[in-house]
């Protein structure tokens, strides 16, 4: 079943929110006498973006995935607008003699795919704390 893609995102902002409100360093601010609102601010969400950034680099590679695959197979955007993959469903008819009218379309959605994938693992291992701890 397809989810909303705001639930997905509510989810992981829940799981994180209960996960540092079990934190030390929350206790101790609550312990110090901070206000509700101002551990929400000074430490629940700055904590929170790391998860959600890295999430939502991955999703988006994933969204122009599929977005060039319906595109591919024709129900996606409709000629003549461009879109890379119709335009290797385009290139399929060239592809014994003029390869390169299909290969690199496909190559960009590699290299956007892939650049979007590697931005989100390098914020991932910059957000992790359990990885920094190791």
């Amino acid at each position: 079943m397809i989810t909303a893609w705001w639930r997905d995102y509510a989810r992981i902002a829940r799981g994180e929110a209960i996960s540092i409100a079990e934190s030390d360093y929350v206790e101790a601010a609550r312990a110090l006498g901070s206000g509700k609102l101002r551990i929400i601010f000074r430490h629940t969400i700055p904590n929170e973006i790391g998860s959600i950034l890295v999430y939502s680099t991955i999703d988006l590679g994933f969204a122009i995935l599929t977005i060039a695959s319906l595109s591919f197979l024709g129900y996606g955007v409709q000629p003549p607008m461009p879109e890379l993959g119709a335009l290797v469903t385009q290139g399929r008819d060239y592809l014994m003699n003029q390869w390169w009218i299909s290969i690199m379309p496909g190559l960009a959605i590699f290299a956007i795919v892939w650049s979007f994938n590697t931005v989100g693992d390098k914020f991932r291992d910059v957000f992790d704390s359990r990885m920094q701890e190791a």
